[in-house]
C-alpha cells in the first residue's frame, strides 16, 4: 500500500512556476496570438490550473471516489511534473478497507487508482495531482500509483480480471504520457528507492502482466 505517515510527501506547495506565457506572448507580439492560442498556450503553462469536472475521471469506466485532500497534493502534472513511471501496488487488504484509509486524513497516503479483483477500477486522485503513494517524494511527483486489491503472500487475489483490468489501465497511461512499456518505467513499491514495502510480491506474475499491458497498447492504437 501507499506510504505511511512518517514517510508521506508533506510540501504542500502546488509545483514549480515559469512565466511562459508572457514570454511567448513578448516573443511573437500578442497582437499575432489568436484568442484560441493564448487559451492553449495558457493552460498548458506549469503552475496553471487545468480545468477541472468535479467527478470527472481519466479511465473510462472508473469510479470516481475522492480521497481525502491530506493524502496527495494539487498540482499540474506533466506540465509542472513529468509522469514516467507507473507504480503497482498491493493493498494488503480489501477493496473497501483501501477506500476507506485513503479517505482517512490522518493517513498520511494514498494511490490515484484502486484495482479490484472483480476488475473493477476506482479512481480516488486525478493524475494531474501527486498522490502519497510511494514514500519518496521524487517518485510521486513523476508517478500514477495503482492499488491493487489482496494480500501479498495469497496469488489467489491476483485474479484474471484484475490482471486485465490493471493492463488496460497502465496500457492507457503510458499512451497518454509517453511512457515506454518495460519495467524500468513500469515498477513495483518494492523498486521505489528508500521504500521498506515488499509489494507486489513474488506472487505477481510480472511476465504476464507486461505481455498484457502490451496487448492492451496495441489494442489502443488500432482504436
Amino acid at each position: 500500500m501507499g506510504a505511511t505517515e512518517g514517510s508521506r510527501d508533506t510540501d504542500q506547495r502546488i509545483g514549480r512556476r515559469a512565466l511562459l506565457v508572457g514570454g511567448t506572448a513578448a516573443a511573437v507580439g500578442s497582437a499575432v496570438l489568436a484568442r484560441d492560442e493564448l487559451a492553449r498556450l495558457w493552460w498548458r503553462t506549469p503552475g496553471v490550473d487545468k480545468p477541472r469536472v468535479e467527478g470527472a475521471v481519466d479511465f473510462r469506466g472508473a469510479r470516481w471516489v475522492a480521497a481525502s485532500d491530506a493524502n496527495w497534493r494539487r498540482a499540474d502534472r506533466p506540465d509542472d511534473y513529468g509522469i514516467d513511471i507507473v507504480v503497482v501496488h498491493v493493498t494488503q487488504g480489501s477493496f473497501a478497507s483501501a477506500v476507506k484509509v485513503f479517505q482517512d486524513p490522518g493517513h498520511g497516503a494514498a494511490a490515484h487508482y484502486i484495482v479490484g479483483k472483480d476488475g473493477r477500477i476506482t479512481q480516488m486522485i486525478r493524475e494531474l495531482d501527486v498522490a502519497y503513494h510511494a514514500g519518496n517524494r521524487s517518485y510521486n511527483e513523476r508517478s500514477v500509483g495503482i492499488e491493487h486489491e489482496g494480500f501479498v503472500d495469497r496469488p489467489e487475489d491476483f485474479t484474471d480480471a484484475m490482471y486485465a483490468a490493471s493492463a488496460r489501465l497502465t496500457a492507457g497511461i503510458c499512451a497518454r504520457y509517453g511512457i515506454p512499456v518495460d519495467r524500468e518505467h513500469i515498477i513495483g513499491h518494492v523498486e521505489v528507492p528508500g521504500t521498506d514495502h515488499t509489494d507486489p510480491g513474488k506472487h505477481w506474475d510480472w511476465d504476464r502482466y507486461m505481455k498484457l499491458v502490451r496487448q492492451a497498447g496495441r489494442a489502443l492504437t488500432r482504436a
